[in-house]
């Protein structure tokens, strides 16, 4: 058998992803190499990710070498992956999630959202969390900081901003859980579709054989339902990685539970829905949510976001 190609961006925590994959596919008794690859969302670090277009801004180039045979799998953050792949692709498999929820990250003591009496300048490149903030904590301070995660916390040390706002699963796979100074309540940061898991990608031309042994070796089951849901969702919002729209799936007592919305850019409007179903139909339970948020003037906020993206 020959080795499984693992493409990759070249990050640290892309890397932990990728070796973590080669781990899986190891104790399966596949062989792996790792190759990495550049991305534009790597190469591009002073304009924001809605400006560059948030259409495979990490994904295109992995995609490329996909399709023409150079790799086998692409691994990547299931968040960073659109709703909506290209036909000559397929998401395989989905490894278990991690926590799934969002901490602030620094290096002062002391930091607190709910601390009104002192100004506070988070970094964060998401405007999810940007908007979040505007609706519970509109007397928060944001600024753009993007690159890898040691690039963020050095430009937070050097004085950007007083904390970063980020997804727990990033943090604790680098190895930075003693420079958390809060844990977000899921309940207000509900995380962007997929956030904490490790997705993998395939050309539809991948060998048969293959694709069945990775998924052997890879796949959650628990947390493809969960994800299969979520992005059922987001495709419905056509939701990329700039619009502020959220869902988390979980697990109870063998039924599925969905609970996303939408949010509006100036954190005005925040749309909120859970909804439960079976956990074998996955994706009726996010078009199912979808509809909901939408016909609650979830339609109109995002037409406006849009709007203001495009301008």
């Amino acid at each position: 058998m020959r080795k499984i190609k693992i493409g990759t961006r070249g990050s640290k925590l892309a890397l932990w992803q990728a070796y973590h994959v080669q781990d899986l596919l190891k104790s399966a008794g596949l062989e792996s190499e790792i190759i990495i690859i550049d991305t534009k969302g790597d190469q591009i670090l002073d304009v924001s990710i809605s400006k560059i277009g948030s259409k495979g801004v990490f994904t295109q180039e992995l995609e490329d070498q996909l399709l023409d045979g150079r790799i086998d799998i692409a691994v990547h953050s299931a968040k960073d992956m659109q709703s909506n792949l290209p036909d000559e692709f397929e998401i395989i498999a989905f490894t278990q999630r991690e926590q799934a929820h969002d901490v602030l990250l620094s290096h002062k003591s002391g930091i607190s959202l709910k601390n009104t009496g002192k100004p506070l300048v988070l970094g964060t490149s998401s405007t999810r969390r940007v908007a979040t903030l505007k609706h519970f904590y509109p007397h928060i301070k944001t600024v753009e900081v993007r690159g890898n995660l040691q690039t963020r916390i050095r430009k937070m040390e050097e004085g950007l901003c007083d904390a970063l706002l980020l997804a727990f699963a990033g943090v604790h796979r680098m190895g930075y859980d003693e420079k958390i100074v809060e844990n977000l309540l899921l309940e207000e940061f509900i995380p962007a579709v997929g956030q904490g898991s490790v997705a993998i990608e395939s050309s539809k031309n991948l060998d048969t054989t293959i694709r069945e042994q990775i998924i052997k070796a890879c796949n959650d089951l628990s947390t493809s339902y969960m994800l299969r849901a979520e992005r059922a969702y987001l495709r419905v919002l056509e939701g990329g990685c700039s619009i502020p729209v959220f869902a988390l799936a979980s697990e109870k007592q063998g039924k599925l539970q969905l609970k996303g919305g939408i949010v509006s850019l100036d954190g005005q409007k925040r749309i909120c829905f859970e909804v439960e179903g079976e956990r074998e139909n996955p994706e009726k339970l996010g078009e199912q949510l979808a509809q909901e948020v939408l016909e609650a003037g979830g339609q109109e906020i995002l037409v406006d976001i849009k709007s203001k993206l495009n301008t």
